[in-house]
């Protein structure tokens, strides 16, 4: 499943995953932002795996927070605005 979201004043999320038995069992986000350091883009991929595909986009939101804490710059992306590609992806197989 692939969704997308530019966010205001930021940049492009593209989100595609797939899901087995009810969770996320894929995860892999791109665009065109920036991070530092590298490594926090698989922390966030990380951080989705295994979640229920019927997560909210708090849910979500909280899950990438909650793995990336306080030692990660984001440019032109937000935890809230991966949730969202996440949530467009999900809901484009409704």
């Amino acid at each position: 499943m692939h969704g997308e979201y530019k966010m205001p004043g930021g940049k492009l999320i593209v989100a595609d995953v797939e899901v087995d038995a009810g969770h996320l069992s894929q995860v892999q986000i791109s665009g065109d932002f920036f991070l530092e350091p590298d490594t926090a883009l698989d922390v966030i991929n990380f951080a989705l795996m295994q979640l229920p595909a019927d997560s909210s986009e708090d849910a979500l939101t909280a899950a990438i927070e909650k793995n990336l804490g306080d030692r990660v710059s984001m440019y032109g992306i937000s935890a809230r605005a991966v949730a969202v590609a996440v949530r467009r992806a999900l809901e484009s197989q409704a």
